[in-house]
């Protein structure tokens, strides 16, 4: 297998990349799609050296002392590296940071970024995309398909999403959603403390379900039916012909649904 160490500014090029991989501690990380030969460019590596591996098709970027002892490691050494890769567009996309922040741009294939603390940027992204973080904010623009984000507190900002599907949730990070759901395509959003605040392309077509249990619940739109009970503040309906669905639920958290003419982003 063709396997580089890099302690130093580095430019790799490959032929065959059909998937990647990479998994960095502190630094950054961007994958670009590009029609050009796949490649690696490596800079500011602190640390142990990155280990590049190429096989099968799968190019895999990481720590080299990541193999093995990483816990213990981790409490005495420092690692970080910028690392910039373009792959084609088709290509998935699996990252893995502790710290590191991660962009992702221009990816029309399964894309999975998982971060503790990094922040987590994504743009013009297509298929299916999941964001996991424990702290680190994910910020998405002009996303196609569908979106999985899961997060402990960190915030969820995506603009002018066209989607199938979005799954959010949140224990107390904010998630802000301005979207379009195509044909029959859902969004449920979950969070506890976090205030969610959803913009729906017009002309919304959705059975809505927003609800909090302590927080308030507002929208723009008309028709849409209040109850106030014992354990939650629930505003419910349909809109348009109720082809697709939108359902919100938070603990605390403040609930806004708004419209927007189309391709109107949010601005914030």
């Amino acid at each position: 297998m063709p396997r580089w160490t890099i302690d130093e500014p580095t430019t790799l090029e490959f032929d065959g990349v059909v998937a990647l991989r990479v998994t960095l501690i502190a630094g950054s990380v961007s994958v670009v799609a590009g029609t050009g030969r796949p490649t690696v460019h490596v800079s500011g590596v602190e640390g142990p050296p990155l280990e590049v591996a190429h096989e099968a098709g799968m190019l895999t970027v990481r720590h080299e002392k990541l193999i093995d002892g990483v816990l213990s490691w981790l409490r005495t050494q420092k690692a970080s590296a910028v690392v910039t890769v373009t792959v084609p567009p088709d290509c998935p996309v699996a990252l893995n940071v502790v710290s590191a922040d991660a962009v992702v741009s221009g990816i029309a294939a399964r894309t999975t970024v998982r971060s503790a603390t990094g922040d987590v940027t994504l743009h013009d992204v297509v298929g299916r995309v999941q964001a996991n973080t424990v702290s680190g904010d994910v910020e998405a623009q002009g996303l196609t398909g569908t979106v999985d984000f899961v997060s402990a507190s960190g915030e969820l900002v995506l603009a002018d999403g066209a989607l199938d599907r979005l799954t959010a949730r949140s224990v107390s990070g904010r998630i802000s959603a301005d979207l379009a759901l195509r044909g029959d395509g859902s969004a449920e959003i979950q969070s506890g403390a976090g205030a969610v605040t959803v913009r729906l392309a017009e002309p919304a077509s959705a059975r809505v379900q927003l609800s909090s249990g302590a927080g308030r619940v507002e929208a723009s739109f008309p028709g849409l039916a209040a109850q106030d009970r014992a354990l939650a503040r629930t505003l419910s309906g349909k809109l348009g012909d109720g082809a697709g669905k939108l359902v919100v639920t938070t603990v605390s958290g403040d609930v806004t649904l708004l419209s927007r003419p189309a391709h109107d982003a949010l601005e914030d």
